[in-house]
């Protein structure tokens, strides 16, 4: 899985299932466990996105991996424990994007390269779409862990109104409510995801100019 730093990074390696052979090392023993993690997780980020985390059981999380029931529980003994763990990657993601907006860099070019990141991971496949929605479901989810997405979802957009509102002294951003502006710049991303969800082929990602244009002053 592959989705560039906004959220989180996960192993697409092709390895042999886990058990087939037996690792030489311990190191080798390391990445075919993390391989067939990262399997689970893909599987169940998709099946979470398009069916929700309640229509969903284990063994369709299983099957979509192509692994057995078994090899699942050795790595995941419930489905909260998977939910959970793919929230908190989210949330570690969206931590790091919130520290990146804290820089002294220009707030228009941190938001166009974060804005650039995201089209790129939305136009090549499903991850990060399903993740965002995934992040959504956590909101209502397995209560473990949530309140720790709530602060660092609000967290994010704070330091995004902060940054927005040093674009505005700079001259880089149109005038406006920065808050106003936070949200609706993640509630325009967080709605983009879900029809990339529901639309699949038929869903055609707007350009990095349209997601910003909102905030650019004319001349900006």
């Amino acid at each position: 899985m592959h989705i560039q730093p906004a959220y989180f990074i996960m192993s697409k390696n092709s390895l042999k299932k886990e058990g087939e052979t037996m690792p030489r090392t311990k190191e080798q023993f390391e990445e075919m466990r993390n391989a067939t993690r990262a399997k689970i997780q893909s599987a169940a980020m998709q099946l979470f996105a398009q069916q929700g985390f309640g229509m969903t059981n284990v063994q369709e999380i299983a099957d979509k991996a192509g692994i057995s029931i078994g090899l699942l529980y050795r790595h995941y003994k419930t489905k909260d424990e998977l939910f959970h763990e793919l929230a908190e990657f989210a949330a570690s993601g969206l931590a790091r994007v919130a520290e990146r907006f804290e820089s002294d860099e220009s707030p228009a070019v941190l938001l166009n390269s974060f804005v650039q990141e995201i089209y790129e991971d939305m136009v090549s496949g499903d991850d990060l779409a399903n993740l965002m929605i995934l992040m959504s479901q956590s909101f209502g989810g397995p209560n473990e862990g949530q309140k720790d997405v709530v602060t660092v979802n609000k967290n994010l957009i704070m330091a995004t109104g902060k940054l927005i509102k040093r674009g505005q002294e700079l001259g880089e951003f149109a005038a406006g409510d920065p808050c106003e502006m936070a949200i609706f710049f993640f509630a325009s991303i967080q709605g983009l995801a879900e029809m990339k969800v529901r639309m699949k082929a038929d869903f055609v990602m707007p350009a990095p100019a349209i997601l910003t244009a909102f905030l650019f002053s004319k001349g900006g």
